[in-house]
C-alpha cells in the first residue's frame, strides 16, 4: 500500500492558521490588562475584536477578487508578512487608535491569509486527497483553540498583553520560512476580467452553500459561546467548564481529519449531508440530555459527539465550495468565510437573546433548526459534465 507524506508546505500552512486562529480568540483573555494598560474600558477594549472580525468578514471576498490572479506563493507570503508587522505594531502600539488601526490591518491580513490557504491546500492536492489537505489547514484554527490560545493568554500573563502579539508574530515568521522553503509554484486563476471574477456571485450553487455556513456557524457557535450558561442549567454551576472545553478541542483536532476523509470517499454532496445532518442530530441530543437532567458523564458524551461534527464541517464544505466554483476557487472559498463570521457574529447575538428570554435550555435546539436549515440549502445536487459524444 502506498504510503502518502504531508509535504513540508502543508505544514507551513497549518502554522500559518495556527496563527491566524490564535490572533483571532486570544484578545478575549487580555481585554482586563489591556483596558487598565491603555485606561479604557473593558467594553471599549473588547471593540478591538469586533475590528478584526469584521475586517477579516468584509475584506476576504474583496481581497479573493484583486489577488485571485497572482501566484498563490507571492500573494501568502506577503499577506504573512503583513500580518506579522502587523502584530509587532500592536506590541508597541503607544495609543487605543493606533491599535485599533493595526487589529484592522491584521484581519485584513488574515482574511487573505485564509482564504489562499484553503486554494492553496485544494490546488497543491492530489486528486484523491483534497479533503485531507483542506483539513490540515483547518486543523491549524482548531488547535489554535486549545493550545495557542491558552499558551498566548499565559505569555501575557506573565509579560503584559504586549508579549502576546510578539507571540504571535513569531508563530507567522515561522510559517513565512517553511512556506518560502517548500511552497511550490502555484499559479492564480487564468487571466479574466472583473466579471469572470465575480462570477461566484452570480452561482446558485455557491450561494446556497455560503448559506449553509453561515447556518452552521450560527449554530455550531452559539451553543459553543453559551456552553457556560447551558452547564449551569444542567448542573447548577460552571466549575467543569474548562474541561469541557478542553474535550471539546481534543476532540476537534482527528474531528478536521475525519471531515477531510469523508470530503475524498464520498465527494462534496454527501460529506457534507452527512456532517451537517449529524451536528443538528447531536444538537438535539445534548438539548434533550439537559432537559431530562440526564447524569453528567452521559451529557459529556453528548458534547463530544456534538464536537465531532462541529469540527468535521469545514473540509467537506470548502471541498464543496471548490467543485462549486472551480473557476474562481478563491473568491468562493472567501464567501465561505465571509459567511462563517457573520454566522459567528449572528450566534452571539441570537444566543444572548435567548438566554435571557426563554432560557439557555432552549440554545441547543435554536442551534439544531439553523443547522436543519443550513442542512436544506446545502443539499442541492451538482451538475454532472455532459457526456462527449463522438
Amino acid at each position: 500500500m502506498t504510503q502518502h507524506r504531508l509535504p513540508g508546505w502543508l505544514i507551513g500552512l497549518f502554522v500559518a492558521t495556527l496563527a491566524l486562529g490564535t490572533d483571532e480568540f486570544v484578545i478575549a483573555g487580555l481585554l482586563p490588562e489591556l483596558a487598565a494598560d491603555l485606561q479604557i474600558t473593558t467594553g471599549t477594549a473588547g471593540q478591538l475584536i469586533t475590528v478584526f472580525a469584521l475586517t477579516f468578514a468584509l475584506g476576504a471576498p474583496v481581497m479573493a477578487v484583486v489577488l485571485d490572479p497572482y501566484p498563490r506563493r507571492r500573494v501568502i507570503l506577503t499577506a504573512l508578512a503583513v500580518f506579522m508587522l502587523a502584530n509587532l505594531g500592536a506590541a508597541i502600539a503607544p495609543t487605543f487608535s493606533s491599535l485599533i488601526a493595526l487589529r484592522a490591518v491584521a484581519g485584513l491580513a488574515a482574511a487573505v491569509v485564509s482564504s489562499t490557504a484553503f486554494a492553496v491546500a485544494a490546488q497543491g492536492a492530489p486528486s484523491d486527497r483534497q479533503g485531507r489537505y483542506l483539513s490540515v489547514v483547518t486543523a491549524g484554527l482548531t488547535v489554535a483553540l486549545f493550545t495557542g490560545v491558552p499558551v498566548g493568554a499565559w505569555i501575557g500573563g506573565l509579560f503584559g498583553w504586549r508579549s502576546t502579539f510578539v507571540l504571535i508574530a513569531v508563530v507567522a515568521l515561522a510559517a513565512m520560512i517553511v512556506l518560502a522553503a517548500g511552497l511550490p509554484q502555484l499559479e492564480g486563476a487564468p487571466a479574466a476580467g472583473l466579471v469572470e471574477r465575480l462570477s461566484p456571485l452570480r452561482n446558485v450553487r455557491v450561494l446556497r452553500l455560503v448559506l449553509a455556513v453561515t447556518l452552521c456557524g450560527a449554530g455550531g457557535l452559539m451553543f459553543y459561546s453559551y456552553l457556560s450558561a447551558l452547564l449551569e442549567r444542567s448542573q447548577g454551576n460552571t466549575q467543569a467548564l474548562p474541561w469541557v472545553l478542553l474535550l471539546v478541542g481534543i476532540i476537534g483536532v482527528p474531528s478536521a481529519f475525519l471531515g477531510g476523509r469523508l470530503a475524498d470517499q464520498y465527494g462534496g454532496r454527501r460529506s457534507r449531508l452527512i456532517v451537517v445532518g449529524g451536528h443538528a442530530f447531536a444538537l438535539v441530543l445534548v438539548g434533550s440530555l439537559i432537559a431530562l437532567s440526564a447524569p453528567f458523564p452521559l451529557l459529556l458524551l453528548g458534547i463530544a459527539a456534538w464536537s465531532v461534527f462541529a469540527w468535521a464541517l469545514n473540509p467537506p464544505l470548502q471541498a464543496s465550495t471548490i467543485e462549486a466554483a472551480p473557476e474562481a476557487p478563491m473568491t468562493a472559498i472567501s464567501l465561505n468565510i465571509s459567511g462563517l463570521y457573520l454566522g459567528t457574529a449572528a450566534a452571539a447575538g441570537v444566543g444572548g437573546i435567548i438566554v435571557d428570554g426563554p432560557g439557555a435550555l432552549w440554545v441547543p435546539f435554536a442551534a439544531a433548526l439553523a443547522l436543519t436549515l443550513a442542512w436544506i440549502s446545502a443539499s442541492f445536487r451538482t451538475p454532472q459534465p455532459a457526456a462527449v459524444t463522438a
